[in-house]
């Protein structure tokens, strides 16, 4: 077992400040992780507001079920099942709702759970250890087609090709088991990154997106979440990678923008429907100082929607 490393909350007070907590109000941090954001909610919570967590890494869950507080419940569940969590504790509306999209930093300083090359570790990389294929189970089998798409859509790779049928040439010889056996592998076709910037980032990036649905999650759970905002809700999203970005983006843009009618349908412009949802302010990045105490949080953004 590696030394895990403590982690740090990214955009701590910015994201929570932008949720506007109301002392009796209804939240839920669908990222509960290590609790950062969610201690700071409860801090501002009166005794009758109330706080769900979620997550979906059974490790999270272990470290917050001591948490002893009666404004507080905490969910082991994927983002698809949210809808469903509310329903089960009775909770109709919200008045608040915070994703925090990254990789905690004990999921990766551990080394068993295979998310990173700088460990000598199995190939694993799951979120949720209690279902679903490995990454060494998915390489052993995915045709070279799959694996190329994957590490090219998911991992913005430009030598996706070279890489599978790379992994495809060694497999041939001797199963990919462990983390260090792929990052050598790719770093083998693949030209060498800007300084700072391991061959193998964007192929573990990829792989660890496709085997836990991270994009298809993501897609499914934004509109739950909006349907259930009381007027002057918001959900607050800090993405990491550029793919959850975009998607992130483009979801609050069309949430903000007013219905989109037939063309040519003789409509007055006072007589379009106002959009239900607004966006706040401009995206929010970590500013220097932040970034310079934990670099980890240098490709974050966070992004706003508040319901009218």
């Amino acid at each position: 077992m590696s030394p895990a490393v403590e982690h740090v909350t990214v955009l701590l007070q910015e994201a929570v400040d932008a949720l506007q907590v109301r002392q009796n109000g209804v939240y839920a941090d669908l990222t509960f992780g290590r609790g950062g954001h969610s201690r700071l909610i409860l801090e501002r919570l009166g005794p009758e507001g109330r706080l769900i967590a979620m997550d979906r890494d059974l490790a999270a869950v272990e470290a917050g079920q001591h948490w002893q507080d009666k404004r507080f419940e905490l969910v082991h569940g994927e983002f698809a099942g949210f809808g469903a969590v509310m329903d089960r504790l009775g909770i109709g509306r919200l008045d608040g709702v915070l994703m925090d999209l990254g990789v905690s930093s004990p999921q990766l300083d551990e080394a068993a759970r295979g998310f990173s090359f700088r460990f000598d570790a199995p190939l694993d990389m799951r979120m949720n250890q209690s279902c679903g294929m490995t990454a060494a189970q998915w390489l052993a089998g995915a045709e070279e087609k799959e694996l190329m798409e994957v590490i090219r859509d998911y991992g913005e790779e430009r030598h996706a090709k070279a890489i599978a049928r790379a992994v495809v040439a060694h497999r041939a010889r001797t199963p990919l088991t462990t983390t260090l056996q792929l990052a050598r592998l790719v770093a083998s076709v693949v030209p060498g990154r800007e300084v700072g910037q391991n061959p193998a980032t964007r192929t573990f990036q990829a792989i660890r997106i496709y085997l836990n649905r991270e994009i298809e999650e993501l897609r499914t759970v934004l509109p739950q979440v909006v349907s259930r905002l009381n007027p002057g809700g918001r959900l607050v999203v800090i993405s990491f990678h550029s793919l959850e970005d975009r998607i992130v983006k483009r979801f609050m843009r069309e949430c903000s923008s007013p219905p989109r009618l037939p063309a040519r349908l003789p409509v007055r412009a006072s007589e379009i429907p106002p959009a239900a949802m607004r966006l706040v302010g401009r995206a929010v990045r970590p500013g220097e100082r932040e970034v310079a105490e934990n670099p980890r949080a240098r490709s974050a953004i966070m992004r706003v929607l508040e319901a009218v």
